[in-house]
């Protein structure tokens, strides 16, 4: 059932009109901006593909002076290393990753890819678990971001971790 829907999900993305993805991420970015800004220190996926935008709200969170970390692949785990614009090799997937010391702090709101959410806030990914692995334990406010057609009933599984919120291009969604 999951690998269904991330393949309808992958679909989806793949075939949402660059004019409306656009607007999406800019909406996006402003409703994160609005809700989140209060917070000091952001552990941010580095966006690829289709997935809705990282990249604006790194920069606008670097700018305004706040601590940004985005994941490393490290065997079968992911870690938090800062931000540093220049800091960044391809990693394991072929997505640019950073390269410096790996954080090992509290982090204020961790900013969690997926392909579809549910009504209870659990999360299809990609498959590998890394964020269930990352997120189990952690004191961090657990955020997916997507866009809204990636609202999708499924069952989740025992070892999955529920998200706090999800945002999208309509808003955040409490859970």
């Amino acid at each position: 059932m999951k690998n269904e829907i991330r393949k309808k999900q992958k679909l989806n993305r793949k075939n949402f009109g660059e004019t409306e993805r656009q607007e999406a991420d800019r909406a996006i970015l402003k409703t994160f901006i609005e809700a989140f800004s209060k917070y000091d220190s952001f552990f941010i996926y580095n966006s690829f593909s289709t997935e809705a935008r990282t990249d604006l709200i790194i920069e606008e969170l670097v700018k305004a002076g706040k601590r940004v970390y985005l994941p490393r692949v490290e065997g079968e785990n992911i870690v938090a290393v800062p931000y540093v614009k220049d800091g960044f090799k391809v990693g394991a997937f072929g997505i640019s990753e950073p390269t410096g010391q790996a954080f090992e702090g509290e982090i204020d709101i961790t900013l969690v890819p997926l392909l579809a959410v549910n009504s209870k806030g659990f999360r299809i990914g990609y498959g590998g678990g890394f964020y269930d692995r990352y997120l189990r334990g952690k004191n961090t406010q657990k955020v997916g971001m997507g866009y809204f057609f990636q609202l999708e009933d499924f069952e989740e599984e025992p070892h999955d971790v529920p998200l706090d919120k999800y945002l999208c291009e309509r808003g955040i969604f409490n859970f």
